[in-house]
């Protein structure tokens, strides 16, 4: 009979396995740190937890996540006449007073769907503009975007149409400053329409979404918005206006104040599109120097030959040549020879 092991003997087993066990687990922490720490250093960039982007939040809490990585130089940014890629431009809101019901405005950060467009009061001129002019900016501006990244953009530019501080037509708004190279849409000054016919599929596609905005689609994640730039950029103007989504490869912003709530989109849409494209440039007039006083009223020198540094052969140059009998003509008389005094009277 065998007999039971002392328990100083089963202790000793205990602490061994717990001492194995807990090298194995050290051991496979170290592989897994190891591994991680790889990972990492494999990927170029630190781990960094997860973050939700807020929506309707007022500017003084804005901080745009991912696109201040890349913030611009706000000189270098004033200095660009038109837009980045993917960037609308920005404009003064519009020097009018405020109608009596801002006086009651409470700053609001919820985010407010924009109402249906309506183009009622338009021809089939201007439905037609319309859609050319709309399809073209979701083209450059939004080709490779989702369906919904398509469709806000097209939601900010039928904004801008309702709003006062634009132009009241949707080709107004797409090709606004194109005329001084100063494009709110930079595909208008940036000779991207010139290069080359657009992908048939793609046109198609936003052709299909513009048409839809204009019938009365609504994106209702985009609210006011009135601008937008990519993930890429951080526009200086971005930093006084508030973000209400963040859809694709942009972010999207509405104006602070009554100026970015429902009522002031009041701009009535009647239609009066311009012919769609870039507007005919116009040439900036170059400043005239200024002439001082003393410098106008200082006479210029008049050249003049000196009398003596004429040539005798050419001294009387200018003295009429007159005919010997014409000192003996008298007042009145012809001076025209007798033998053609009759040449203009009929033959007998």
């Amino acid at each position: 009979m065998t007999r039971p092991p002392a328990p100083e003997s089963r202790r000793d087993r205990k602490l061994t396995g717990l001492h194995v066990a807990g090298l194995s687990l050290l051991v496979c922490a170290g592989v897994s740190a190891h591994a991680a720490y790889r990972a990492i250093e494999d990927q170029g960039t630190p781990a960094a937890p997860a973050m939700t982007i807020a929506r309707g939040y007022e500017v003084e809490d804005h901080f745009p996540g991912a696109a201040l990585l890349y913030a611009a130089d706000d000189t270098a940014a004033a200095a660009l006449a038109a837009p980045a890629r993917g960037t609308t431009g920005t404009i003064d809101l519009p020097d009018l007073p405020l109608p009596p019901e801002a006086a009651s405005f409470t700053a609001d950060a919820s985010i407010h769907p924009a109402a249906p467009f309506d183009m009622r009061r338009a021809t089939a001129l201007d439905r037609s503009r319309a859609l050319e002019c709309l399809t073209t900016a979701i083209y450059y501006e939004a080709a490779s975007e989702s369906d919904a990244g398509q469709q806000a953009v097209a939601q900010v530019i039928l904004n801008r149409v309702r709003h006062p501080a634009f132009p009241a037509t949707v080709c107004g708004v797409v090709y606004q400053g194109s005329e001084r190279s100063g494009c709110q849409f930079s595909f208008a000054c940036d000779g991207a329409m010139a290069r080359g016919q657009p992908s048939r599929a793609y046109w198609l596609r936003a052709m299909r979404v513009a048409a839809a905005a204009l019938g009365g689609y609504v994106s209702a994640p985009v609210g006011l918005a009135t601008h937008y730039h990519t993930y890429a950029v951080t526009p200086a103007w971005n930093r006084h206006l508030v973000m209400t989504a963040a859809i694709g490869a942009h972010f999207f912003h509405r104006w602070q104040g009554w100026w970015g709530t429902p009522g002031a989109f009041r701009q009535i849409y009647a239609g009066g599109e311009p012919v769609p494209g870039p507007h005919a440039r116009i040439l900036e007039a170059q400043p005239i120097p200024a002439i001082t006083l003393a410098a106008a009223t200082v006479p210029l020198p008049v050249p003049r030959t000196l009398p003596a540094t004429i040539q005798p052969a050419y001294a009387q140059s200018g003295t009429p040549i007159t005919p010997a009998h014409a000192a003996e003509a008298q007042p009145g008389d012809s001076q025209i020879l007798d033998r053609w005094k009759d040449s203009g009277k009929p033959l007998q």
